[in-house]
């Protein structure tokens, strides 16, 4: 694993977290469209990039609907090889997640199109309109490697088996929920955490990451902004027990503190 220091600060030593081949299925379980690169078929040999919305199959394989005419099909119709980038949003791309997923494309058989299907549109219900067409057909990214950054300080290659046998994190659907409501609600609670836990002298903290294992901070202290991840005393597989858990802890803290 390769790491690189960064103005944020380390993680707290210590706190638990996913794996990053965790950290890469749930991103791509969140995600809905990435970056597809091909092999140009008009310039042999030059990279050829298209904006693709996927489906994850039950192995976090990408499923894509992609039609004959497109220019990325013709290119993997002439050479399968292939690489999908899903990236997290938001405002400073490279302190974000991201992963590369790489393989050889093919498309799928009659026999395994009706489960690609009921994939793909759960993803995508708008593709109800197109997906019947003729033109269209779907493919699958089959995974020779891939490669995995967590953001500033955290990136390696993940073994396929690794990556495909990982699940999502339990709490990756309402993690926004719960990140909007303890920085709306809970800001002195975020503070607390950071300066009994985390070690810090919080002026501030702003919750930015949770999941099953604690949650990350963006902590403002005399001299700047630090990153600060603070463990969950036990793991979390819900909403609920996420909200338990984070009372528990505080009352702890308040207890403490008489």
């Amino acid at each position: 694993m390769s790491r690189h220091g960064h103005g944020a600060g380390p993680a707290e030593p210590g706190a638990p977290e996913p794996t990053f081949a965790e950290q890469a299925r749930t991103l791509v379980h969140l995600g809905r469209t990435g970056t597809l690169g091909t092999i140009s078929r008009r310039h042999p040999g030059h990279p050829f990039v298209s904006v693709m919305p996927y489906a994850p199959d039950e192995r976090g394989r990408p499923l894509l609907l992609i039609s004959t005419l497109a220019m990325h099909t013709q290119n993997l119709e002439a050479d399968p090889r292939a690489s999908l980038l899903v990236a997290q949003a938001g405002e400073d791309p490279l302190a974000l997640a991201r992963v590369t997923l790489m393989g050889a494309a093919r498309r799928l058989a009659a026999g395994e199109r009706p489960a690609a299907r009921d994939a793909y549109l759960a993803r995508h219900p708008n593709a109800v309109h197109w997906v019947d067409f003729d033109d269209f057909a779907f493919w699958r990214l089959d995974l020779t490697d891939a490669y995995f950054v967590g953001g500033f300080g955290a990136m390696d290659w993940l073994t396929v088996s690794g990556y495909e046998a990982a699940r999502p994190d339990p709490l990756a659907d309402a993690a926004p929920g719960i990140i909007e409501h303890m920085n709306r609600d809970h800001a002195d609670a975020l503070a607390l955490y950071a300066r009994a836990l985390g070690g810090l002298a919080a002026i501030a903290a702003e919750m930015v990451a949770v999941d099953r294992l604690g949650f990350k901070l963006r902590v403002r202290v005399a001299d700047g902004l630090h990153g600060r991840r603070i463990g969950f005393p036990r793991e979390v597989t819900s909403a609920e027990q996420c909200r338990t858990v984070l009372i528990e802890m505080l009352a702890d803290l308040r207890r403490g503190s008489r």
